[in-house]
Parts: C-alpha cells; sequence; structure tokens
C-alpha cells in the first residue's frame, strides 16, 4: 500500500548521528512525501555540526603529531607527524625535501614537518658581545634595488667572496664601476644632475656595495669626495658638461691616489732600505712587494724575512715572486719563532688598510704582534700606506669597534677577526706619497701633513 512506502527499508536503518558503518545506502527513490519529515537524512545544521567535530578532531591530531615531533618519540608518533600538516592534510613530505636540497633525504619513518626546517644563520654562533662586527655576505642580485648598475652588481659580488679583497683594488674597482654608471645616467626632465644623481642614483650603488661588504675607508673618502664633487655644480649646468667633469675627476682620482702613490711610496721606501739589510715582513702587501722590487731594480742586495698569516697564507705569493727577482728570502708559515727573527731584522715593513686620526694602524689580524715583538727588540716599524686609506675624523684603541668577521672561517665553536688595531707608540713611521728624500713621518703627525696640502680633487 501507499501508505506503508514511507517506512525505513530493512537493513538500513539510521541514527542521530549518520548512517552505521555496517548500513546498507537508500535506494536512490526513497524520498519523503510532502508533509512528512524523514528521518534518514540529515538537516544541515547536523551537517555543519559533524563537519565541525571532524575539524576539530584533526586539529587535535595535528597539535599531537607536532608535539611528538618536537620531543624524542616512537617511530610511530613520527609517521603521524610527517603525514599531517597544519590543515590534516597528506603528502607534504616530499615538498619539504625540495625546499631544503642542502639537507641529508630523510626517511619514510623519520621525516620531519615542514615547519621544523629552518634556514642556518650564517651569524647564529656569534656571541652577542661581538654581534655589531659586521660580516661580507653574498647577496642575490633579485635583491638590489632596482637602479643597480649591472657593473656595480659584479663588483658587490666580487667583495662578498673576496676576490676584491684589499682596500685599494676595491676602491679602484668601485671608482671605475661608477664611472659606468655616470656615463649611462641621464638626467629627468624637470630635474638637476646636482640635485638628482646622488640621492637617486649614487646612493642605491652605495647601499648595495655596503650590503655586500663594509665599505673600506679608503672607499668612504672616495665617496665623500665624489659627493662633494658632485654638490659643486651649479643647478644651470648643462648634463654633459658635468658628467664630462665627473669622467676626468674619476680619471685623476685613480691616477693620482693609486697609481702615482703607489709609485711614489715604493720609491721613498726603498731609499731606505740600505746594502745588506734584513728587512722582515708580515703576510703580503703590494705596496711592500713593490718596495722590494723596487729596492732590486736600484741594485741594493738585500736579505727579506717573510712571516706569513697561518689562515691566509698570502706570504707565499709575496715570497715566489721575490724568488723570482733573485732575492735571498727566509719564510716562516706562521708567528712561531717571530722573536728571534724579528732581531735578526734591520727593519719591519709592514702594510696598513688604514690609519685613524690618533695614528693608530688597521691593517691585517697579526699585524700588531709583529709590531709589538719588533719594538720590544729595539727593530725601527715602518709603514706603508696611501693618504686616501687616512681618516681624519675617527680614532681608534682596539679591534672591536672596526672590525669585519672572516665569513670563510665562522663556525659555531670560533670565528676570526679580519683586522687589528696597532697603537702608534708601536711604529716607528709612515711612508705616504708625499714623502720625499726616504724620509717618513710619525704616525700622529700624518694628519698635520695632510691638512697642510690642498686637496684638488675637491676643487
Amino acid at each position: 500500500m501507499a501508505g506503508e512506502s514511507n517506512g525505513t527499508p530493512s537493513g538500513a536503518s539510521t541514527t542521530q548521528d549518520g548512517p552505521k558503518p555496517n548500513s546498507a545506502p537508500a535506494p536512490a527513490n526513497a524520498t519523503a512525501t510532502p508533509g512528512n519529515t524523514n528521518p534518514e537524512k540529515l538537516t544541515p545544521a547536523q551537517l555543519k555540526a559533524r563537519a565541525k567535530a571532524e575539524k576539530a578532531a584533526r586539529r587535535a591530531q595535528v597539535k599531537e603529531a607536532r608535539a611528538a615531533a618536537a620531543a624524542p618519540g616512537t617511530p610511530t608518533q613520527e609517521k603521524a607527524a610527517a603525514g599531517t600538516d597544519a590543515k590534516g592534510g597528506k603528502g607534504k613530505g616530499k615538498q619539504d625535501v625540495q625546499q631544503a636540497p642542502n639537507r641529508p633525504r630523510p626517511s619514510v619513518s623519520g621525516r620531519r614537518p615542514s615547519v621544523l626546517i629552518v634556514e642556518k644563520d650564517a651569524r647564529s654562533g656569534i656571541p652577542e658581545s661581538f654581534s655589531h662586527v659586521p660580516m661580507a655576505k653574498r647577496m642575490p642580485m633579485s635583491q638590489a634595488h632596482k637602479d643597480v648598475h649591472p657593473a656595480v652588481l659584479a663588483v658587490g659580488q666580487q667583495m662578498a667572496t673576496f676576490a676584491l679583497k684589499d682596500s685599494i683594488s676595491r676602491l679602484k674597482a668601485t671608482l671605475l664601476a661608477f664611472r659606468k654608471v655616470i656615463e649611462s645616467y641621464e638626467t629627468p626632465k624637470g630635474n638637476s644632475l646636482s640635485r638628482h644623481f646622488v640621492p637617486h642614483v649614487l646612493n642605491p650603488q652605495i647601499e648595495y656595495l655596503t650590503e655586500c661588504r663594509p665599505m673600506c675607508f679608503a672607499m668612504g673618502n672616495a665617496i665623500r669626495l665624489l659627493k662633494g664633487k658632485v654638490n659643486k655644480f651649479d643647478i644651470d649646468t648643462a648634463e654633459d658638461e658635468a658628467k664630462e667633469g665627473l669622467l676626468e675627476w674619476i680619471d685623476l682620482l685613480i691616477n693620482e691616489r693609486i697609481t702615482l702613490a703607489e709609485f711614489s711610496i715604493a720609491r721613498n721606501a726603498a731609499q731606505s732600505i740600505n746594502e745588506g739589510d734584513t728587512i722582515l715582513t708580515y703576510g703580503r702587501h703590494r705596496l711592500v712587494e713593490k718596495t722590494f722590487l723596487e729596492a732590486k731594480r736600484n741594485g741594493k742586495s738585500f736579505n727579506v724575512t717573510i712571516i706569513d698569516d697561518p689562515y691566509e697564507r698570502s706570504g707565499q705569493e709575496l715570497a715566489k715572486a721575490l724568488r723570482q727577482a733573485d732575492i735571498h728570502v727566509l719564510y716562516s708559515p706562521n708567528l712561531g719563532g717571530l722573536r728571534p727573527k724579528v732581531a735578526e731584522a734591520s727593519n719591519v715593513f709592514l702594510g696598513g688598510e688604514a690609519i685613524f686620526a690618533n695614528g693608530s694602524l688597521h691593517a691585517a689580524s697579526g699585524t700588531a704582534d709583529v709590531a709589538m715583538a719588533a719594538m720590544n727588540a729595539g727593530v725601527k716599524v715602518i709603514v706603508l700606506c696611501e693618504t686616501i686609506n687616512f681618516d681624519r675624523d675617527r680614532v681608534s684603541v682596539d679591534a672591536l669597534t672596526y672590525n669585519e668577521i672572516d665569513p670563510e672561517r665562522n663556525s659555531a665553536d670560533c670565528f676570526r677577526l679580519l683586522f687589528d688595531v696597532t697603537h702608534d707608540k708601536y711604529i716607528t713611521g709612515v711612508v705616504t706619497e708625499f714623502e720625499s728624500g726616504g724620509g717618513n713621518s710619525p704616525a700622529q703627525a700624518i694628519l698635520a701633513l695632510l691638512r697642510k696640502q690642498e686637496d684638488p680633487l675637491i676643487a
């Protein structure tokens, strides 16, 4: 009869919470007649409540899996954590391995959720007391400012990888890159070069280079001079005339403060070498090397003792170059036995990265040890340094204020500083491009010498 067709089919009974697991599906034509309520179908409110309960259960399962993965647990717990993500989904383990290609491929039973994989910080092992000391890093080109010139991008990468290492090579490469920036520069309409170039063009180049590696003192001095030169242009100066003036200024700076300065320092310092002297030096510095070769060309016969940096080993290249020039060389791979070697020397020649206003020398790590040993033995310490490396405003009494951390020798156990500071009392004299007749000036007297020199580069 039609009135009996509204009943529940045999074997398909349901409860309010839903169908039983072993119940058979209801026929497609088992629908409710108008005016009656079908007990087999859930209302929208019931469906929503059931979905909410299932979602809460999944969240609880994720929390349990994360807790088991964070603490040492059983393989079963680890497997459950790896198979469930924040939304209760699966199959995230493979994606995690692709995101961390440098990590060893985890086993199926030991995989961790993606939230546990964190990139290692290069500065994580540095103590808090050295957190202010910067360190060179290879900055991805995609993160550079859109206005950074390709030539500057290349220089920044070379600095970050120490392909350009000493201050003068970095300065020269920077100036040549800025030269290309100026050549390609076009002043926007409604602006002038003297007002637009520095904040909108030059500053992004400087910021990128500083991100790659902290700026050396020579670069800081040259950039200060360059900005002063740009600001001296009149607002009505033609763009071509201003650009030509800047290009000529850069060429003049390179020729006078780098090329001619190296020649003058090598010539002046070579006059301090006498026949039969034994000159001791530390590592390899281009000014010291040029001085030795210049003295040999002058017909002098002398000996050279090289105390090498045990980390850089740059003294080996200096020893090879001097032996090819027929100069007798005694090579020591480290600072061991420094005192007796210094005691046998006539003079000590050291190269500097910079000299502060108080006469302190900023040079490669280990230089201070050699200078102190020489002064204790009564041996003269002569420093060779260009005036472009002088800092007229800042002073330094320790190696923690202005320094860098060696990125190649930085681990969780130890790290190494690239430079140290030698106090002026351990320095006999400084040879610059302004000296003549083989003379040299005390370190503290250099600033007075510079103040007497009229700087034509910013005129």
